[in-house]
């Protein structure tokens, strides 16, 4: 009776958040295959029974993690203060960010190792916490329409999500400043190619 009084108490000790905070923690620094119940209970040092406990399997434990870097991801990416034409460089400079500083988090997120698929929607971009208020902003500093506004955004996110893309995978070699340069210059274009006043 002691001893499984002592189990259970061992097996709440070590969280569902510890597990999956050192989970991401590992899928960023040595990506996601090298993310396992064993691999990832000796990260955290302790057996692998937290682990079954929570997440009863790998698949559980890989759902649960993909969640939570999404999760993680989102909060990174929340719409800054500041002119909607900064907000809209920001959305994608973060693809670009983290294409330079967690590589294999993007891998993981947006090229196809994410176990609950990729359900990336352009329309769900402006739908973004602070969305349709990004958009009346837009409008109101640019004078464009909200369906224009709408446009420069996608581009800016199809754009960068490019630049990422190519620097993930080692096509492109560049420095984070000329990167975001580009960004910026981008989103400057589309905005004047849908007759913005700036």
């Amino acid at each position: 009776m002691f001893t499984e009084r002592f189990e259970m108490a061992r097996k709440v000790t070590i969280s569902r958040d510890i597990i999956l905070e050192n989970g991401l923690k590992m899928l960023i620094r040595d990506g996601y295959s090298a993310v396992n119940i064993k691999s990832l209970a000796a990260e955290i040092g302790c057996s692998t029974q937290p682990l079954v406990w929570h997440f009863e399997n790998m698949e559980g434990l890989r759902k649960a993690l993909a969640e939570y870097a999404r999760q993680y991801s989102k909060d990174r990416a929340a719409i800054p203060k500041g002119t909607s034409v900064e907000a809209i460089e920001a959305m994608g400079k973060n693809y670009v960010e983290m294409a330079l500083k967690e590589p294999n988090l993007f891998r993981f997120l947006y090229l196809g190792q994410n176990p609950l698929g990729n359900p990336f929607r352009l329309e769900d971009v402006v739908g973004v916490d602070g969305g349709a208020k990004l958009l009346a902003d837009i409008t109101r500093e640019t004078g464009i329409s909200g369906r224009s506004a709408t446009r420069c955004i996608w581009n800016t996110v199809i754009y960068s999500h490019g630049i990422a893309t190519m620097i993930v995978t080692g096509v492109l070699k560049t420095t984070e400043s000329a990167a975001m340069a580009m960004v910026e210059y981008a989103t400057d274009s589309f905005l004047r190619k849908e007759g913005a006043r700036r």
